[in-house]
Formats: structure tokens, C-alpha cells, sequence
């Protein structure tokens, strides 16, 4: 199996591509302050089992309350996922959850909130969502002994803290091809998170989750038989397991056996999914309507509150720089991941060069503070940059200084002594080099590319240092090649 998700497999007629299919089931806790049906804290971290009452525990009598703050963060994140909200009812989940006290989880089945709606990717490509609906969350189950695992452990201890923690379960589409569009996917949508506000989609804290629904086919076919592998708290580990499980149904169907439909778990550590229990299907968890909570019908008012509350999101940042910068949308979303989007429009309107403002934003700025550079300056400096008053190298040290402190780009470079070599000058450094080192240069002349590409450092690192580091690299690759007669 590559890294892109298809391998090549051998067929009675030759060879056939086999293609990867996957579709996420993601699951967000909401950044609430209370729990989905009552009043204790939505706070990870406490001592547990502190965090607790009577409807989350599950004791008899007890009556759920719905949150209204956790509504209005589902149907925001479904208009930020282009998803049309709808009225929705809530239902009852059932089968034994160790870590869930009564014995089942309170979700929305046949009427969710949010529906049909979609995600674009950086590359451009659109990922289709069937559904994000409210629900519960579980409690923590841990083993303890062995490896962590049930199997292996001396006896467990449950944490019901998280039990009724606010969950959106955002159910993409199987339009998945490949693990690193699983991994944009899912990288897309925590900032899509991040950016409304709804989560802190802490994928370490296990605020953001994700099931992965793996199959493999030849093009053209039926989709095959889709494992799901479950819990993958990191795009690493997210990748590495969608990659094993693809492997490993190829192996079986080209050994003539067959993939069981089942729910697998991802170990780390060894590399390998593992099966958990056969998978479920709608039927077996006997959902019916949650008898204790009336069906939310969000008014006209309060949809149009939600939907005015949407800020302007990462594909509509991409897309501004990319028409500010004339790049694509997937040139710009470093920038945009760095929230450096504010900073590169402001400066490129101040009439700095688009291409080497992105240079600077993607290189040279990924440091603490450089949100806050004036993007004025930023302006100068890369003006300074391209009108010759400044080499790469040295523009690169003046923004530095210019993050650490702010200040002028030209008196940074004054204060530093950096003044541009003139052409005629560097001509004539060049010239003297080249004189001085006959053999390189013959070497340099009638080499191939690889012996020249070697030597064009050689003879960049003396200029470098004959000039004191002020001459330019590219405009003496420049005269290299022009001497050369290239």
C-alpha cells in the first residue's frame, strides 16, 4: 500500500489499482460551561468523579434539561459545515456501556440537527457531511495492569465526570481516497472548530475523536467492506491506522479470503489494528424517542443569531489571500494555519510583493509575536528586499529583529551595516573568485548538472564571504551561469 492510498494487486488479466475508501465519524465535545442535560461543570481534568449528579449518573427519578448554549454551538458548527438546520428529536441509544450508568446514551437519530452539508479541503476538494447531531458523551473506563487494555488489566476503575458532556458527531461521506486527504480532513475541521469557537478540539484531552471507516475496492467497483477503527486521538496515529488497515484487507482478498465487517482498535505502539467486536448496525441499539425531551425547533429569530455569529472561516481566509496573492487556495493555507492572513493581506495592500510576503510568512515567521509585526514595516522591508537595498539573507535578519522589538527596516539595517553590493561590483567579485579558483571553475564549466550544482555553492560561499555576506545568492548564481555562457 503507498502513502497515497492505492497499491497495485495481481488479477487473472494483469494488474489492477486497488483504491482506498474512507469516510471520519468525528466526534467534538462542546465548550460549554455545564453538561447536555444538567448542571454540572463540562471540565476536563477534576478529581474524578466530582463532577457528577443525579441525571448523569443515571439514578431513577432523575430528568434530563436540555443545554441551550450546547444547541446553539451544534447549529453554529452546522452552518460553518454548510449544513441546513433542522428541527430534531432526540432519542435513546441502547446497549451496555461499561462507563455509561444507565445503560444508555442519549443521541439523535432519525432527526438530526444539522444535515447534508460539506468541507472543503486546502487542495480544493469537497468532502461531503451526511449528518452532525447532537449527543451525550460516555464516561472513562481505565484498566489498570497489562498493557491498558480490558484484556490485559488486574481490574478497572470508571470515571463518570464526562458522562452527559455535550458531544456534535460531525458523519463525513466516504469520499476519501487517500490518508493524507484523511489527515487535511480532519485538520480542516479542527480549525473549523477552533475558529467558531465551539471547541477546544484538543485531540489530547480527547475533545476531538476520531473513527475511521476504512475499505478498499478496485475503481468502478462496489464499495467493499468497511472496518471502522476507533478512537484515534492524533492525525499521526489517524494516518498510520487508516494506511495498516487499507494493508491488511488487500492482503486478505488477494489471499482469496474475505473482510469481516467488524470494529477494530488502533495500538500505537505495535502499528497494527485489532479487532474490538463485530460492528454494529442501526438495529442492534433498538433507538427509540427519548420520552423525557421535547423536540428542539429552533425559531426564525435564533437561526438567523446563529448564522450572523459564523466568523469568516480558514477556506474563506484561503480563498482572500489566494486572490490578494495571486496563488492557489493551497499555497496560502500555511498562512492562514499560522493566522498570518491579517498580516499578509494588510501588508500586501500597503504595496508590498505579494509572492515575497508569502516567502517571508511561510519561511521566516513562524515564531511567537509575528501576528503583532506592523504590516507597514513588513511592507518596507520586502520593497527594500526587492528593489536590491537588501539581500534574502539580510531581509531575513532585519524581520527577525523586527519581530524581537519592532522598529524601522531601514534603520535596523543601518544600525547592522547591511548595504546592498551594486551589480558592476558583484561583477567584478565574481570575476576575481572565479580567477582564483581555475580548477573549480573548469569543474563548474564542463561538469554535469550534479558536479555544477555542488560547485555554484563553493563559489556562492566565497563571493559570501569576500563581500561580508552582502551580496546577493540568486544574482550570483546569476553571473555564475552568465559566465559559464548557460
Amino acid at each position: 500500500m503507498t502513502e497515497s492510498g492505492s497499491r497495485r494487486g495481481a488479477d487473472e488479466g494483469g494488474t489492477k489499482q486497488w483504491e482506498l475508501v474512507v469516510g471520519l465519524e468525528v466526534h467534538c465535545e462542546l465548550a460549554t460551561a455545564t453538561k447536555l442535560f444538567c448542571g454540572c461543570p463540562n471540565q476536563f481534568g477534576a478529581e474524578p468523579n466530582t463532577n457528577v449528579c443525579p441525571v448523569c449518573l443515571g439514578l431513577p427519578g432523575s430528568l434530563p434539561v436540555l443545554n441551550r448554549q450546547a444547541v446553539e454551538f451544534a447549529m453554529r458548527l452546522g452552518r460553518a459545515l454548510h449544513c441546513t438546520v433542522e428541527p430534531s428529536t432526540f432519542a435513546r441509544k441502547n446497549y451496555f456501556y461499561p462507563d455509561m450508568p444507565k445503560d444508555y446514551q442519549v443521541s439523535q437519530y432519525d432527526q438530526p440537527i444539522n444535515a447534508e452539508g460539506h468541507l472543503d479541503l486546502p487542495s480544493g476538494q469537497r468532502i461531503g457531511i451526511e449528518r452532525a447531531h447532537l449527543e451525550e458523551d460516555t464516561g472513562k473506563s481505565t484498566h489498570v495492569g497489562g498493557g491498558g487494555r480490558i484484556h490485559e488489566a488486574g481490574h478497572s476503575l470508571v470515571d463518570y465526570n464526562r458522562a452527559g458532556v455535550p458531544l456534535v458527531e460531525i458523519v463525513g461521506r466516504p469520499d476519501l481516497r487517500s490518508s493524507e486527504d484523511a489527515k487535511a480532513y480532519a485538520a480542516e475541521l479542527r480549525a473549523i472548530l477552533l475558529a467558531t469557537g465551539v471547541s477546544d478540539a484538543k485531540m489530547e484531552e480527547g475533545s476531538m475523536r476520531v473513527d475511521a471507516n476504512v475499505s478498499v475496492r478496485h475503481p468502478g467497483e462496489e464499495f467493499g467492506t468497511r472496518c471502522e477503527i476507533k478512537n484515534l486521538n492524533s492525525l499521526r496515529s489517524l494516518g498510520r491506522a487508516i494506511d495498516y488497515e487499507a494493508r491488511r484487507q488487500i492482503d486478505l482478498i488477494e489471499a482469496g479470503e474475505r473482510v469481516i465487517q467488524q470494529t477494530r482498535h488502533w495500538d500505537e505502539a505495535d502499528g497494527r489494528t485489532h479487532t474490538l467486536r463485530s460492528k454494529e448496525e442501526a438495529y442492534d441499539y433498538r433507538y427509540f424517542p427519548e420520552p423525557d425531551l421535547v423536540p428542539v425547533v429552533p425559531s426564525a429569530e435564533w437561526l438567523a443569531e446563529v448564522e450572523a455569529s459564523v466568523p469568516t472561516l480558514p477556506a474563506e481566509r484561503r480563498e482572500a489571500v489566494a486572490e490578494a496573492a495571486g496563488v492557489t487556495p493551497a499555497d496560502a493555507a500555511l498562512v492562514v494555519e499560522r493566522g498570518l492572513d491579517g498580516l499578509v493581506l494588510a501588508a500586501i495592500a500597503a504595496g508590498a510583493d505579494p509572492l515575497r510576503v508569502l516567502t517571508h510568512a511561510d519561511h521566516n515567521l513562524a515564531v511567537e509575536g509575528a501576528d503583532a509585526l506592523d504590516p507597514r514595516a513588513l511592507a518596507e522591508l520586502v520593497t527594500m528586499e526587492a528593489d536590491g537595498a537588501l539581500t534574502a539573507t539580510q531581509a531575513k535578519t532585519v524581520l527577525a529583529e523586527m519581530v524581537a522589538g519592532g522598529g524601522s527596516p531601514a534603520e535596523i539595517a543601518g544600525a547592522k551595516g547591511f548595504e546592498a553590493v551594486s551589480a558592476d561590483a558583484l561583477g567584478d567579485v565574481v570575476d576575481g573568485i572565479i580567477a582564483a579558483n581555475a580548477d573549480e571553475w573548469d569543474r563548474y564549466v564542463n561538469g554535469d548538472d550534479k558536479t555544477r550544482g555542488k560547485l555554484t555553492g563553493f563559489f556562492v560561499g566565497q563571493v559570501m564571504r569576500a563581500t561580508q555576506g552582502n551580496a546577493d545568492g540568486k544574482a550570483v548564481t546569476a553571473l555564475l551561469e552568465q559566465r559559464r555562457g548557460g
